[in-house]
């Protein structure tokens, strides 16, 4: 049985990639990104083994418990990244559950992460090739280690299936997800002026006690001559892997019994938006817009990084003027969040070719709310920004530069939704999630598309630049009367292009998103 998991694995990712072109080049960037992360390993490991004893193992327990707390929590903020043998699917079958957990440990290493991560922990022992004795205690910490990463994260993630399966709990989870990612600057500046601080012996004296690095610290004991630190530290290891199998078990036991339901909210909530906007094509597709952007946390992510940019610039640079930036990044952020409109409606955009739609109409809905949400929101980045940076005479440059700007995002992202579709996050999962085959196809569609928006907005941005820095008032102006001009002939020309693409290609994108379900 144990066999036939791993071959199932297998199986699935094969047929994955014969659905899609762009699953394999996806899986060739993957694979040469992990390739160069495993060099990156070796490498390091390989010199770590001219430095010093004690700097050798702190590091070594240090990297190695941070890649631990990686294959712990980054499922519960990416959930849905490798679901391919989901437990839940084993429920009307007999599979013992020793070879359960048994098949389902081995196939979560099957996969980029997993053979970079295995790979990587077995090139530890390179870094003590001077002490035989340590090299073969790292080589029993990496075996450990690598499975407290795959047995810790099938716990983490099975013990809080109940949680995270509740769709508030998820996008809750999603919207927090993206803070530690945007503060990641601040963040690691502060960690290195505690660590430097508290010294990283410290850190590593700590992290070698715990599950997390206790596997990691199994060489450097032997290399210290720690005969009782080995024991002890063997035994955090191997206690670690217990309890994790423990509460794996107990936790698929119920899951096996009790699947998880996604559930949701089915109570009437009356016609909202579509009794509020005109009964025209144009009106319903921008009430279901409206109703997307205010349920859809996949929308909503755009409107969580907008006040987000501000305090980040703030706090990257307190007594810098770069705070301004925040307005024109605000309002691409907005702009830019429907580029991937049609994407996100699925197969659901089979109503959309059933009815007498054009895609001018479609097109115009899109925008007109997201254009009406991005202009407040810009209008009140930019008034505070200038207000906080006591830069009131360069309003009006920041006014035509981010107004300018959403109003081309806008435009850029019409015709880009228009023209590529990728697999996307569906509705109630995460939306930071990436699904397999969609790297190529998005980063392609994304640098184009940002080239693009770059270039048409170069102009504005340039005269905004030159008004704020020799505090202009005359290119001020004219930064706001090019920028308004330039961008909505940019808006108009995209949503003309955007809508005739989607009365052509209509059907194609249609069929070519059914097939990513």
């Amino acid at each position: 049985m144990v066999a036939h998991l791993v071959r199932l694995k297998l199986t699935l990712l094969r047929n994955g990639l014969r659905r899609s072109a762009w699953q394999v080049v996806g899986l060739v960037v993957a694979a040469l990104y992990g390739l160069t992360l495993l060099g990156l390993a070796v490498a390091g490991a390989v010199g770590l083994g001219f430095v010093d004893v004690q700097l050798r193992g702190d590091l070594l327990v240090v990297v190695g418990s941070l890649l631990v707390l990686g294959w712990w929590v980054v499922p519960l903020v990416a959930f849905g990244v490798d679901a391919t043998l989901d437990p839940r699917r084993f429920v009307t079958f007999g599979v013992p559950r020793r070879d359960l957990l048994v098949g389902l440990t081995i196939a979560g290493l099957i996969g980029i992460p997993g053979v970079v991560t295995t790979l990587s922990a077995l090139a530890t022992p390179l870094a003590w090739w001077r002490e035989p004795l340590a090299a073969l205690a790292a080589l029993v910490g990496a075996v450990l280690a690598v499975l407290a990463c795959t047995l810790g994260a099938r716990a983490t993630t099975t013990v809080l299936a109940p949680v995270i399966g509740r769709r508030r709990v998820r996008e809750v989870v999603a919207a927090l997800a993206i803070l530690p990612f945007i503060f990641l600057g601040p963040i690691l500046s502060t960690v290195a002026e505690g660590a430097s601080g508290v010294g990283l012996e410290s850190v590593a004296r700590v992290l070698s006690w715990t599950p997390l690095g206790a596997a990691w610290a199994l060489a450097p004991a032997v290399a210290a001559g720690d005969w009782g630190g080995l024991l002890l530290r063997l035994v955090v290891a191997l206690a670690t892997l217990v309890v994790a199998l423990r509460a794996w078990s107990w936790a698929l036991d119920r899951t096996l019994t009790e699947p998880v339901s996604a559930g949701g909210d089915s109570r009437a909530r009356g016609l909202g938006w579509f009794g509020r906007l005109p009964a025209t094509p144009t009106g319903a597709v921008a009430a279901r817009a409206a109703t997307y952007w205010l349920r859809d946390p996949r929308y909503a992510i755009a409107v969580a990084i907008v006040p987000v940019l501000p305090v980040l610039l703030a706090i990257s640079a307190p007594d810098g003027a770069i705070v301004l930036v925040a307005g024109p990044a605000a309002a691409f952020t907005v702009g830019w969040s429907i580029s991937a409109d049609v994407a996100y409606d699925g197969t659901a955009y089979w109503t959309h070719l059933a009815s007498p739609l054009r895609g001018l109409a479609d097109r115009w809905g899109r925008v007109l709310v997201a254009g009406s949400l991005g202009l407040v929101l810009t209008l009140v980045v930019v008034v505070g920004t200038v207000w906080y940076a006591d830069r009131w005479d360069a309003l009006p440059a920041l006014l035509g530069a981010s107004v300018g700007l959403l109003l081309t995002a806008l435009g850029g992202a019409s015709v880009v939704s228009a023209a590529v579709v990728y697999p996307v996050q569906q509705p109630g999962e995460n939306p930071f999630g990436t699904k397999q085959g969609s790297s190529a196809a998005a980063f392609t569609s994304q640098l184009v598309g940002f080239t693009a928006i770059g270039a048409l907005g170069a102009p504005t941005a340039v005269l905004a630049l030159l008004a704020v820095v020799r505090e202009s008032a005359a290119l001020g102006w004219a930064a706001l009367g090019v920028g308004l001009v330039l961008g909505a002939v940019v808006l108009v020309v995209g949503v003309r292009v955007g809508g005739s693409m989607l009365d052509r290609r209509g059907p194609d994108l249609l069929q070519k998103m059914r097939t990513f379900a």
